[in-house]
């Protein structure tokens, strides 16, 4: 059952979206865009086929005359998608929406992507079977919002928010603990400083939320990551 929040934050994209178009696409064979296809840019309150849907939302910026303009048009379909699990390829590949600046848009559509985005991660989170795992979509709003930050900061503890934490720590702790990149295709301009922020929020938080799991050599080895490097290897777990 979708939370209140989210409901709102949907409601709120349809209704500051509504009637988007782009008007300057008018289709392009080399970018595997038919003048058909484009057509459903440059035409508002119009539902699009779910294959085209997802195929527009997962191109390059350079395969559209006006990105961010196509990226709002798609919005209202784009996020329903997102909530009900029905978009595909999403965490295989970011989504169009990280790629334009969609803070510079006027304030109410600005403010819904930022909502939506948040509402949609705080529901994840408390959702036993989310419609995509939290993994990805943590690195779906990641990607959109531009941080980690205000996601962490959401995790609050609770029985499937630590289900989820224990699946993410399973999928990025080797990696991390190397000192390594854990996403796929997030990859920030800052990403020294966001790799340090994941790995001290999961080495100070995750481990107390690991062991009522019974996952206690996880918590213990999840526990290093808030250390230096140096201390993380040299660290007496390795010999036990």
């Amino acid at each position: 059952m979708r939370t209140p929040e989210l409901v709102a934050a949907l409601a709120e994209i349809d209704v500051v979206f509504n009637g988007e178009a782009s008007r300057a696409e008018f289709g392009c064979a080399r970018h595997c865009c038919t003048a058909e296809d484009a057509a459903y840019l440059r035409t508002p309150h119009t539902r699009l086929p779910a294959e085209l849907l997802n195929r527009f939302l997962h191109k390059s910026p350079q395969h559209f005359a006006d990105h961010a303009a196509a990226m709002r048009r798609l919005l209202p379909q784009s996020a329903h998608a997102l909530a009900d699990g029905t978009l595909e390829d999403a965490g295989w590949m970011p989504l169009g929406l990280s790629r334009v600046d969609w803070r510079s848009w006027r304030g109410p559509q600005a403010r819904a992507v930022e909502a939506f985005f948040g509402a949609w991660w705080r529901e994840a989170l408390g959702a036993a079977e989310p419609p995509y795992p939290v993994r990805d979509i943590f690195e779906i709003c990641c990607s959109v919002l531009g941080e980690a930050a205000p996601l962490l900061a959401a995790w609050e503890a609770g029985p499937e928010a630590d289900a989820h934490v224990a699946d993410c720590v399973e999928w990025w702790s080797d990696d991390l603990l190397a000192d390594r990149w854990p996403f796929t295709w997030w990859r920030p301009d800052d990403e020294p400083r966001a790799r340090a922020e994941l790995q001290t929020w999961l080495g100070e938080r995750a481990p107390a939320r690991l062991r009522p799991l019974g996952l206690t050599d996880l918590a213990d080895r999840t526990a290093l990551l808030a250390l230096p490097y140096d201390a993380r290897w040299n660290d007496p777990y390795w010999s036990r």
